[in-house]
């Protein structure tokens, strides 16, 4: 059963990768191999995830790939061992079919700016896919694999979710281990699922997530489950609409809509730091990038970053660079650390009195793939999902219909470690929208 799964999804990746590249390596005779063994083994058959066919995302360690991070800079390692998502993955009778392309070292929001060539987007092939987490995104809206694991940093699952029409979702900081990410920022990284419905989001969250000793963030959570949301109190943020097009906007209005028959509460909000968002993200994204990348060295292993990397990766270096010198850190890093605690306090007062906020993923549709955009317009596309990262909140994405075939995708954010909440709204909208 498992083998013949495995070698269907191969036959389509071999059809269909050439044109979507959302795989970056795929070893079909080692995973047949996984396969074989899986089906053979009784104590694994009974275990949640057994014979699910999972794509990864090319910054997380899986032991005997190349985990390059979509950059020549990685092009030669060899993953030594499995990221503890990983490890618990295959614990519970996941295989993993293979490692799916990204914008490099995850500095993107588009899926173009892979050393390997950019993604394009399943579900309409003239666009971007969205980014970082492309391939894994697309991987999912191809049905190359069951379901996919991403990072987020400031919506880099959300906004390809968003743009392929797939589900997405961003744990609380802390709830899944970090270890073995090769970070871009490590105080907003998340590790979290792409999938095909919302309930295999709630799945596979529930296996990746708790307390590890090899990351000091991680927390242990209770096991997340699927709740009623009748009574809900489901928070709008005016000027979170303000800022979309009006044609995704009245998508979202529909989607609101559905959280009413659902018997929930509406309740508009004012969140006035709207305008913080993106400076304060980059700012900080900026510097721990660049401290990030010093073991990018050339000396170790690979390539020194600076000498083969794109475009956006040296921009990022070089800015981390400069505002982290002592002359500039306390007029830029330091304030955009004061600024992420206001922006924190202020979303948690707002959101005290309602169980999640509802709202756009992206403000735009997706740009046509190969479209030069200024960094400042493709970083536009983060404004909506920047600050769940910023104040760790959990967010996800289910999607809600879509514009001239384009998918748009309506985003759940919820308090610090009420992920519950948004995993069931999640799945009930799903639910609802599919009658």
């Amino acid at each position: 059963m498992i083998v013949e799964r495995v070698e269907e999804y191969l036959d389509r990746i071999e059809k269909i990768n050439k044109d979507i590249n959302a795989f970056i390596e795929v070893k079909p005779e080692r995973v047949l191999e996984e396969a074989k063994k899986l089906e053979k083994d009784d104590k694994v058959k009974k275990k949640p995830l057994y014979g699910k066919i999972i794509a990864v995302k090319a910054n997380i360690n899986v032991k005997g790939y190349t985990i390059s991070c979509a950059s020549k800079t990685l092009e030669n390692y060899i993953a030594p061992y499995d990221a503890t998502v990983i490890q618990k993955i295959k614990e519970n009778g996941g295989l993993i079919i293979g490692i799916s392309n990204m914008d490099e070292f995850a500095c993107g929001s588009s899926g173009e700016t892979s050393y390997y060539g950019p993604t394009k987007n399943p579900r309409a092939k003239d666009r971007i896919p969205g980014g970082s987490s492309s391939g894994s995104a697309a991987s999912v809206a191809a049905d190359l694999c069951d379901m996919a694991l991403g990072s987020d940093t400031g919506g880099s699952i959300r906004n390809p979710a968003s743009h392929c029409g797939v589900v997405g979702f961003k744990p609380s900081y802390g709830v899944v281990s970090r270890y073995g990410l090769c970070d871009l920022a490590m105080s907003f990284d998340q590790i979290g699922p792409l999938t095909k419905t919302a309930k295999d989001a709630l799945l596979l969250t529930n296996i990746i997530k708790g307390k590890d000793l090899k990351d000091t963030t991680t927390v242990e959570t209770k096991p997340f489950e699927k709740i009623d949301i009748k009574g809900f109190k489901v928070g709008v943020v005016k000027e979170f609409m303000d800022v979309v097009d009006e044609k995704i906007r009245d998508k979202i209005e529909k989607g609101i809509e559905v959280f009413k028959d659902l018997g929930c509460e509406i309740v508009e909000l004012s969140y006035k730091y709207v305008d913080l968002a993106l400076p304060t993200y980059y700012l900080i994204n900026y510097v721990e990038f660049f401290s990030a990348t010093r073991r990018y060295d050339g000396r170790r292993y690979g390539y020194r970053i600076e000498d083969v990397c794109g475009e956006e990766v040296l921009r990022r270096i070089m800015i981390g660079s400069m505002i982290s010198q002592k002359e500039y850190s306390g007029k830029y890093y330091k304030n955009a650390l004061k600024a992420r605690n206001l922006m924190r306090n202020e979303m948690i007062k707002i959101m005290k009195d309602v169980d999640i906020i509802v709202g756009a993923t992206v403000p735009k549709l997706p740009h046509k793939l190969g479209e030069k955009l200024t960094p400042m317009e493709m970083y536009s596309y983060d404004v909506l999902t920047v600050p769940a990262n910023i104040c760790g909140l959990c967010a996800g994405v289910v999607p809600c219909g879509e514009i001239n075939g384009i998918p748009v995708g309506l985003q759940i954010q919820g308090k610090p470690f009420e992920d519950e909440k948004v995993l069931s709204a999640m799945i009930e909208f799903e639910d609802a929208i599919k009658g």
